[in-house]
């Protein structure tokens, strides 16, 4: 079969022949119907971050997957169910954080990471899983199932966030999305849903006219020009924010979420930045935690749970908004179209088959 991998030593994907896979015991064949490409997909295939397994020349593409069950053995699920995979899967036999389902919380050398780290990919026509790392969605967002990865992260993130707020009555209606990236807008939609947040932000670095700009505004949120208002300059400009979302990998942002904090408030960090040293008023930030009451927390991949309620919020959010948000979906033949990187381009997929709903 097909698959789309990087070899060790280039730097650009390509299409390569791969043994279909057999599925074992307690695991599912599914048919590849679309995977996203993202951020960390460039960056493995730069060699900047991840590799292949061990022994391996190759590493097969793809973590943001959905499927539709072909062969589900003596797993739970039935020919025709459509399934999404979640990332992490351990190394070396089950270890005490995928036996507690919190493969998300393991440190580095505890997990590999389908399509990123040890372990191949889901960018075939066929892969296989062992059921417990199978979610069901519904066939009405088949299509778009690959946004359940991104989302899930978002989910973790905003539970993490609302966990360290648990000990009081917390009770947020502004927020601001630090990036209008894919990760930012489908986090700013997520958001959007929930009855929470009234008041809504999205901060990137883009010129009008600019589709990520107009997708932001037919959300109803503002948009933050970071050139013009740097993150420390929020809570002046626009208002204290009771939650920032993090997605930019830029140091700074971290600690300048702090100062647009407002009391009570907590950031949620995702980013992953490069090293950088650079001087920061120590005091004046440890200030601001304590009398302030304010928190942040580091969050990074998702389990199960938050695939799920990804599935039903992927359900939930706007045609428009998702039709805007795809920007291009690619078969085999014309696939690196999908790794482009552009102005215009803000999700892209690539399409292995096309779904047809069982009747």
């Amino acid at each position: 079969m097909q698959a789309i991998a990087v070899e060790n030593g280039d730097d650009r994907p390509v299409v390569v022949e791969v043994e279909r896979p057999d599925p074992a015991p307690g695991e599912a064949l599914v048919r590849t119907l679309r995977v996203g490409v993202d951020g960390t997909d460039h960056e493995v295939i730069a060699g900047s971050h991840g590799g292949p397994p061990a022994g391996d020349d190759h590493l097969v593409l793809g973590h943001e997957a959905v499927g539709v069950v072909e062969d589900p053995g003596d797993t739970r699920f039935a020919e025709g169910d459509v399934v999404v995979p979640t990332v992490r899967r351990p190394p070396n036999g089950p270890n005490e954080y995928f036996v507690r389902g919190e493969p998300d919380m393991a440190p580095e050398g505890e997990y590999h990471e389908r399509g990123i780290v040890g372990k191949h990919g889901f960018m075939a026509e066929y892969f296989t899983s062992p059921e417990e790392h199978l979610v069901s969605v519904s066939p009405s967002v088949a299509e778009r199932g690959f946004l359940v990865e991104p989302l899930s992260v978002a989910e973790k993130a905003l539970e993490l966030a609302t966990a360290s707020r648990s000990s009081f009555t917390w009770e947020p209606e502004s927020a601001i999305v630090l990036g209008n990236g894919s990760l930012g807008l489908l986090t700013l939609a997520m958001l959007r849903e929930r009855s929470d947040f009234d008041r809504l932000y999205c901060l990137g670095r883009r010129d009008r006219p600019d589709p990520t700009i107009d997708i932001i505004e037919d959300l109803g949120a503002t948009y933050v020009d970071s050139r013009e208002t740097p993150v420390s300059e929020v809570a002046d400009e626009h208002e204290p924010m009771d939650f920032v979302f993090e997605a930019t990998g830029y140091a700074k942002h971290a600690f300048e979420t702090i100062e647009a904090l407002a009391p009570n408030g907590v950031g949620a960090l995702l980013g992953v930045p490069g090293p950088w040293e650079f001087e920061i008023d120590g005091g004046a930030l440890h200030e601001e935690f304590v009398l302030h009451n304010k928190a942040l927390v580091g969050s990074v991949n998702s389990n199960v749970r938050h695939f799920e309620a990804a599935a039903e919020t992927l359900g939930s959010l706007p045609e428009p908004f998702l039709d805007a948000l795809v920007t291009g979906v690619y078969d085999l033949d014309g696939f690196e179209a999908a790794f482009d990187d552009d102005d215009t381009t803000i999700k892209t997929a690539v399409q292995f088959s096309a779904y047809e709903e069982r009747r």
